[in-house]
């Protein structure tokens, strides 16, 4: 690594902090919708995604999905100056800009459905000034380091991004944020996340490159797998520490992210992945602890090949499949109503025994959870 300072971020703790969601009222939700009188998978897969929220919440019967937020994790990489990218390099202030006035794709979704954005700034190459501030405090540098040659970020870069992947978080807990949906917003930011999913399956770097959110030419598929592959020869020989991994060739962005899953997993909040980027990340969260995944959903299939290799690793099922191909959370989004829908079914639906109520309202009990908001890591 080119900066060999020790980090004093351990990441093994969180193997300890992450526990399973609360598996006794994921049995007892099951019970409880064999009551309703409906036949059994007559929801399909809404049934599972309300006896999921149960056991993340911790409560029977769930509560409705009533603060769910977006987001969003910003970041230029320095790979997208080999023109791996339809965008030009250093152009994702841009993107960042249309989700701020409402007229991404995303932006406009979330506004329909009344979900609060908020776009973090890591790596965007742009003078903050130029941004919000509540936009830009969290930012480690301007883009990311060449993946293929260097690494993305010094060690020290590395922590402070997933510290502050972390403090997002914590934020999100504390505010009541009951759901979140994760997005991303990069330009060469799927070059990163191939590069971290043929590292951690094991796979070359043809079978997970894809053709990014603007359907690249086939030379610039080219160059985008030559990149994949030198970025690969790189990895390799760090995939036993997760952190040094990620400043080898994830960015700031996708750093940051892995942090915040892993700390949202830690403090019970539950997440919708989105595309590729957000597969990438859970996969490297998943290495550091293995309970973390239980934390998620896919929100959609997208068409980057690499992301269906990540969300096969982790046994996640994507909710949706539109062949979504840009970020920002769009395709997360599109699944909310459903989670949303499971959750008003599972809280809602009349149930015909008169004892059903004796186990509503349970916070606490038999099964894999414990305490619903205390353990957390120190970011400071």
């Amino acid at each position: 690594m080119t900066d060999h300072a020790t980090p004093t971020l351990d990441l093994d703790d969180f193997s300890d902090l992450i526990e399973r969601p609360h598996g006794g009222l994921r049995r007892d939700a099951e019970e409880r919708r064999a009551r309703t009188g409906l036949p059994p998978e007559s929801l399909g897969r809404l049934d599972e995604l309300g006896e999921w929220l149960t056991a993340a919440q911790g409560r029977l019967p769930v509560n409705p999905v009533r603060q769910p937020r977006l987001i969003v994790f910003a970041g230029d990489h320095g790979v997208a100056a080999l023109d791996v990218s339809a965008r030009r390099a250093g152009t994702a202030h841009t993107l960042v800009r249309e989700t701020l006035e409402g007229t991404s794709p995303a932006a406009i979704l979330a506004g329909r459905l009344e979900v609060p954005v908020r776009v973090v700034d890591m790596a965007l190459d742009c003078d903050p000034a130029e941004l919000p501030a509540d936009v830009t405090r969290h930012r480690v540098r301007r883009s990311s380091g060449r993946l293929d040659i260097e690494d993305s970020l010094t060690e020290e870069e590395a922590e402070r991004a997933f510290r502050a992947g972390m403090a997002v978080a914590d934020e999100e807990a504390d505010a009541g944020t009951d759901l979140v949906v994760l997005g991303d917003l990069s330009v060469g930011g799927t070059t990163a996340a191939g590069t971290l999913i043929a590292a951690l399956c094991g796979t070359d770097a043809s079978v997970v490159t894809g053709r990014g959110g603007g359907e690249i030419d086939d030379l610039a598929w080219m160059r985008k797998c030559a990149a994949v592959r030198d970025g690969l020869r790189r990895a390799r020989p760090v995939l036993g520490d997760q952190l040094e991994l990620l400043a080898a060739v994830a960015g700031a962005d996708l750093t940051a992210m892995t942090g915040f899953l892993l700390q949202s997993a830690v403090r019970r909040t539950p997440v919708v992945l989105d595309g590729v980027v957000s597969a990438a990340c859970a996969l490297v969260a998943q290495r550091v602890a293995f309970r973390a995944p239980d934390w998620w959903v896919a929100g959609h299939a997208g068409a980057e090949p690499a992301q269906e290799k990540a969300l096969d690793r982790m046994a996640l099922d994507p909710l949706l499949e539109q062949r979504i191909r840009i970020g920002g959370g769009t395709g997360a989004l599109l699944a909310l109503p459903l989670v949303q829908a499971a959750a008003e079914l599972a809280a809602r639906l009349p149930v015909s025994e008169d004892d059903a109520d004796a186990k509503d309202g349970a916070e606490d009990g038999d099964g894999d959870g414990g305490a619903a908001d205390s353990a957390a890591l120190d970011v400071t």
